[in-house]
């Protein structure tokens, strides 16, 4: 009774130190959405703002007013509502969205007619298809539904499928980071559920989230990709982590240093054996499914997929966000080559500190990948300010979710970690659990 009491005052005392920042930190996102219907002329945006601007206030004035712990959960439900339900319904059923819904759309019914989606000869920005062929796997429902009746316009909207994708990834990943944690402290990953809920829901009510959820998607299944991946590897599944990276680099190309951290991440906490199972399954899978349609297109696939989006292309690129890198490309021939060599450095940079120090643990190889992704974004000839929420994401996802360290402090521990990862599907032996505890108790005695 007097420990409740004890861990009851200690938790009134942080919520009431910490109870500022809820409204503040609402207030800050209500003024960065209500800037879009101000600044922005793409009509998504300005709906996004305008809702997301509402929800946000309320969500400020709820945490301002209302007594704990409603004060934290209320607000949360109140911004949920503004920045995603309402403006996604909205735009979902007034058919409003980015250009990247409609070519990811348009890429699945070109897959599924003709086993590619890229057109031979586009003559226009929105007919170019800048993204692998896995990405057009999530146009495919449209391509099934058509564009009339109810089924086609609430599950044939790419949006869906992109959110959908990028939910599942997330508490897929928490669901094997739970199961190495039940293993290793029966009964004690409670607490850790509900603080991975409560950032998770803060995190898609949050701009970074919520604004390209609603209007786009695009980069957010590659997210819950990378996030799975990097969870599996820290559970010792060298397979899985593979077959989901193959899944994520067929989407699109940024998703390819994924590879390195998460090979290196198994090399150094599980041994060489199932760092080279990732990576060889990662590479097959990956090659899988993006050869067929490289052999059917490889033209047309080289000329969107490499060169417009890098800004060699035949069109100029609408992504021109005012980064580092595409400030030094508009200076001419000069100017990309600059850009370009740089990015090179930072990308060798990234991959040296795999190999002389190369992370142990959940946080670590989201850092890396997050450091790597913010280089390659800053530095690419074309970019978008929107493509930093994948760094964003992993660097949260990876403090939220509990992974812990799963380094082999020793040679010794390292076999034993091995061993386990080849035979991860095997069943416990009871018995050796016993004799070891025998050996435990006559050591002790």
């Amino acid at each position: 009774m007097i420990t409740w009491r004890v861990e009851h005052e200690n938790s009134r005392s942080g919520a009431r130190g910490a109870s500022w920042w809820w409204p503040v930190g609402w207030l800050l996102a209500a003024g960065w959405a209500a800037a879009f219907p101000l600044v922005s002329d793409v009509g998504t945006h300005r709906v996004w703002g305008v809702c997301a601007a509402l929800g946000y206030s309320a969500a400020a004035v709820a945490a301002r007013v209302l007594p704990r712990p409603r004060a934290v959960r209320v607000p949360l439900v109140l911004a949920l509502a503004g920045a995603v339900v309402l403006p996604l319904l909205l735009l979902v059923l007034t058919g409003q969205a980015q250009s990247e819904v409609d070519v990811i759309e348009r890429s699945g019914r070109l897959l599924y007619a003709t086993g590619t989606p890229y057109l031979d000869a586009p003559r226009r920005v929105e007919e170019y298809t800048p993204y692998l062929p896995g990405m057009a796997l999530l146009g495919i429902p449209r391509a099934l539904l058509g564009e009339h009746g109810w089924a086609a316009r609430y599950f044939g909207d790419a949006r869906v499928w992109c959110a959908a994708v990028f939910l599942a990834c997330l508490v897929a990943s928490r669901a094997v980071v739970r199961q190495r944690q039940r293993r290793r402290r029966p009964g004690g990953s409670a607490h850790g559920d509900a603080r991975f809920a409560a950032v998770t829901a803060v995190l898609i009510a949050s701009p970074v989230v919520a604004l390209p959820l609603c209007v786009s998607g695009v980069d957010l299944p590659l997210a819950g990709l990378c996030v799975l991946a990097i969870a599996f590897a820290v559970r010792g599944r060298p397979v899985a982590a593979g077959l989901v990276l193959a899944a994520a680099c067929s989407l699109k190309w940024t998703a390819w240093p994924a590879i390195p951290v998460v090979v290196a991440l198994l090399g150094c906490a599980w041994g060489a054996r199932p760092a080279l199972r990732c990576a060889g399954t990662a590479v097959a899978g990956t090659a899988l499914l993006v050869l067929p349609s490289a052999l059917l297109s490889p033209g047309p696939m080289v000329e969107q997929v490499l060169a417009f989006p890098t800004g060699r292309g035949e069109l100029a690129t609408p992504a021109t966000s005012p980064l580092p890198g595409r400030l030094l490309a508009e200076q001419g021939a000069t100017g990309w080559a600059v850009a370009v060599t740089l990015l090179v450095c930072g990308a060798s940079a990234v991959g040296l500190s795999l190999v002389l120090r190369p992370p142990r643990d959940a946080v670590g190889a989201a850092d890396r990948l997050a450091s790597g992704l913010s280089i390659a974004f800053l530095l690419a000839p074309a970019g978008r300010f929107g493509y930093l929420a994948l760094p964003v994401l992993l660097v949260v996802w990876a403090r939220s979710v509990g992974a812990g360290s799963v380094g082999a402090r020793s040679s010794g521990t390292r076999s034993v970690s091995a061993r386990s990862v080849d035979t991860e599907s095997a069943p416990p032996d009871r018995g050796a659990d016993a004799q070891l505890a025998t050996a435990g108790a006559g050591r002790r005695s």
